[in-house]
């Protein structure tokens, strides 16, 4: 858990920040960047970590995520441009991609399925109770001192992780032959680095229809091709093809990802709407980004500790969370679009978080119960790949879609971000902000929509009531 709030407290402070941090920096047009490059960083690591702890014991892999996330952490402090802190957020993802998946693994080996629904809504609870604090803290933290304090804020939590882990912490998994797919890592990374590039800057500083857009097209579905041949081949891939057979783990791993893609593609806007359209602090918009994570914290409890204990299914559930966060995402899109004030844009906000928080555990819990305990790690640490790889097609896309809306209006933002500061200050403008930000909500309606259609195929197994239950699969 402690672990899990060193995630959470940076990437919610973060978010929080952004406009103070371009409106200092400049570059307002690669914004969605500072989070990308941290997004896509941990994404690409993380099967590595589910190879790795599978292979070394869980303790030592996860001290060099926290030791590596603590020095990138202190490597922002320090940046004095944005290209910096994007490369420094980098480094800090290197780490962090270790973190949220060997948490849940450890979990997985500690608590047999049939009970993990408590200890996993235990978690995203402390996980989400620290995204409420993080937008508020870090409000405070820029509006008083300087973001660049947001990111110290890790170090004496990092510190009491490493001294509880030292403490408390054994080996909980058998160790097996220590072959590392390095190969596959790099190529894992360098295809979903060239789709990433496409998708940030097609129609932007790319024409649509480009040599540079085709280019990348290409080196990602050629690179693509070449890490499938490689998967094949390699005796421990660091994606598992066995891992694509299990129907449980696949449809997961789609439903996962097209959720956290509408979700974290919309939700980075949330401070940046509050903050430049509706005019308030960063203090205040985490305020008013606190309901998502507070829905979240009371579905994930009421689910964990209520609702799976009694009907050991997890399926139905998750239906009922993706319906809801399809409808109060279509409201909170059609409020910000017309105009509508506080009092009507908060209630969907908490709903939206409501529905979310009744997938995300469950879908954890369903790959763990259906994988075979020698698969733990590495099927964990992939399930939480996809999520974050549609976290990271999100955010991108989500940017390549304000960014193409506003220069469309004539509002391509200038290199010191003065576009975010002239939309506060301009009533003439501020339509046209709304307009843009109301589209990208929009678009997370729609890929959230799709999840709830692929769910229909996820299968139901039965929970197992103890630890090795599972073996087989």
């Amino acid at each position: 858990m402690l672990v899990m709030a060193l995630a959470a407290l940076d990437q919610s402070i973060v978010a929080t920040a952004l406009p103070r941090i371009v409106g200092e920096l400049g570059g307002v047009q690669h914004l969605s960047w500072v989070v990308t490059a941290y997004i896509l960083a941990s994404t690409a690591v993380m099967p590595l970590y589910g190879k790795l702890s599978d292979q070394y014991g869980r303790k030592p892999v996860l001290y060099t995520a926290i030791a590596l996330f603590l020095v990138g952490s202190m490597l922002c402090a320090l940046a004095q441009t944005l290209l910096q802190l994007i490369v420094f957020r980098a480094v800090q993802g290197l780490g962090a991609g270790g973190l949220l998946p060997l948490a849940q693994i450890i979990i997985g080996d500690l608590v047999p399925p049939a009970r993990r629904g408590r200890r996993q809504g235990n978690v995203v609870a402390i996980f989400a109770v620290c995204s409420v604090l993080g937008p508020v803290l870090g409000g405070v933290i820029t509006d008083l001192l300087s973001w660049h304090w947001i990111f110290l804020v890790n170090v004496p939590v990092g510190a009491l992780s490493f001294y509880v882990i030292a403490r408390t912490l054994h080996n909980t998994n058998t160790l097996r032959e220590r072959q590392i797919d390095f190969a596959g890592a790099a190529l894992l990374t360098a295809a979903t680095m060239a789709f990433l590039l496409v998708l940030t800057l097609g129609g932007t500083e790319w024409p649509w229809w480009s040599l540079p857009t085709g280019l990348g097209l290409l080196a990602g579905g050629v690179l693509t091709a070449v890490l499938v041949w490689h998967l094949h081949r390699a005796p421990e891939p660091v994606l598992p093809p066995a891992l694509f057979g299990n129907r449980v783990f696949l449809v997961a791993c789609l439903v996962l990802a097209l959720t956290i893609m509408g979700m974290q593609g919309s939700a980075l806007f949330f401070p940046l709407f509050f903050q430049t359209v509706m005019g308030v602090t960063p203090s205040h918009s985490g305020f008013l980004t606190g309901p998502l994570m507070i829905g979240i914290v009371i579905a994930a409890i009421v689910n964990g500790r209520v609702i799976l204990p009694r009907t050991g299914r997890y399926k139905p559930t998750q239906v009922v969370g993706l319906s809801i966060a399809v409808l109060a995402f279509a409201v909170l899109a059609w409020a910000v679009a017309t105009s509508r004030g506080f009092g009507v844009l908060e209630p969907p906000i908490f709903f939206l978080g409501l529905g979310l928080g009744l997938v995300m555990p469950n879908m954890t819990i369903a790959v763990q119960n259906a994988l075979p305990m020698r698969h733990l790690g590495v099927g964990t640490a992939t399930l939480a790949f996809f999520r974050s790889l549609g976290g990271l097609v999100g955010v991108a896309g989500a940017g390549a879609i304000l960014n193409n809306l506003l220069q469309n209006a004539g509002l391509a933002p200038g290199p010191a971000g003065e576009g975010l500061h002239v939309a506060a200050a301009s009533a003439d403008l501020l339509p046209a902000y709304r307009s843009a930000i109301a589209a990208v909500f929009s678009t997370g309606v729609g890929v959230i929509a799709l999840a709830l259609v692929a769910v229909r195929w996820l299968p139901e197994k039965p929970l197992a009531a103890h630890r090795g239950a599972d073996e087989q699969g």
